[in-house]
């Protein structure tokens, strides 16, 4: 990882010096880095050292990256990972054009590795997740969303990537096409856990813990596994309340909400939907050799859902 952050640091440099500060604003604020880490853990797992894995490592970052600066835009978002976003800081307008440097610069990246699967997964991918954001755009404000599409956005939206970012790593080791599709598998269910046990914690946490703002969610109109299983187990009280939030993005009785969220199970719910993806991607990994690199990818599917932030 120290490899991958030496490789972001060198591509993230520009001429213009505002891409040069909102860069290092947005790769200094962390994160858990978990795509390039499943990019590096594949391709050690199965037995790749070549240096493309740091490349493609800080690709798959970017890529990410960029979404975050699109999504804090188009979400209003004020906080992220503890701290304000780079649209609060620097306004919509610089951080929805740095969002497109780390996208094509990205793209630079991708094709300098002269593989043209490369380009092939994470061209499809980045084209998904745009498209996850947009059925994520026309979901707003629907109560009556079904639990089947707000999975579908969460495979396009944020479990894409994931999997792109496993496959990648199979694919650099040359794994044959049944591992490289349990690796691509893995990567899938790990993040559409990941972005469950997220959308669960925005109903059971402080904003200190979460490094964001409890109710951003209900706030943006998001209707999420947690206030769909509230309204399909609640009282009619509870229902008319859910709904209504949901609808406005009212969270003014956001305490309310809560307390029927906690009190019909469903956050105990969403979390049974998460383990069980969870426990999918362990499965897939009975397709790759005994290594340290295995047992990490079984941790993080641990992690994943048993995390409060």
């Amino acid at each position: 990882m120290a490899q991958v952050d030496a490789e972001i640091a060198d591509r993230l440099r520009s001429d213009v010096a505002l891409i040069n500060q909102i860069g290092q604003y947005i790769v200094s604020a962390g994160g858990k880095r978990i795509r390039p880490r499943l990019v590096l853990l594949f391709a050690n797992a199965l037995g790749y050292q070549g240096k493309d894995q740091f490349t493609l490592a800080a690709t798959v970052e970017f890529i990410h990256t960029a979404t975050l600066l699109h999504d804090d835009v188009v979400d209003e978002s004020s906080l992220r990972r503890g701290r304000q976003t780079a649209n609060a800081v620097f306004g919509n307008a610089a951080s929805v054009l740095v969002g497109d440097f780390l996208y094509s610069r990205a793209f630079q990246m991708m094709v300098s590795t002269g593989d043209i699967r490369v380009l092939h997964v994470l061209a499809e991918a980045t084209n998904v997740i745009a498209e996850g954001e947009v059925l994520q755009l026309m979901n707003m404000h629907d109560p009556d969303l079904a639990v089947e599409e707000y999975l579908r956005v969460i495979r396009s939206k944020t479990a894409k990537l994931f999997e792109a970012s496993s496959r990648l790593g199979a694919m650099l080791a040359h794994a044959d096409r049944a591992t490289e599709e349990a690796s691509a598998s893995y990567g899938r269910s790990l993040g559409t856990a990941f972005q469950l046990v997220d959308d669960l914690l925005d109903y059971d946490g402080e904003t200190h813990e979460l490094g964001k703002n409890v109710g951003d969610d209900l706030r943006e109109g998001k209707p999420t596994l947690p206030l769909l299983v509230a309204m399909a187990r609640g009282n009619d009280a509870e229902r008319a309340l859910i709904r209504h939030a949901i609808e406005h993005g009212e969270v003014t009785r956001l305490q309310a909400v809560v307390a029927a969220v906690r009190r019909t199970g469903a956050l105990d719910a969403a979390r049974e939907v998460a383990h069980s993806e969870a426990d999918a991607a362990r499965r897939c990994l009975q397709a790759l050799p005994a290594s340290p690199y295995r047992e990490a990818l079984l941790d993080l599917c641990t992690r994943a859902v048993e995390r409060s932030s």
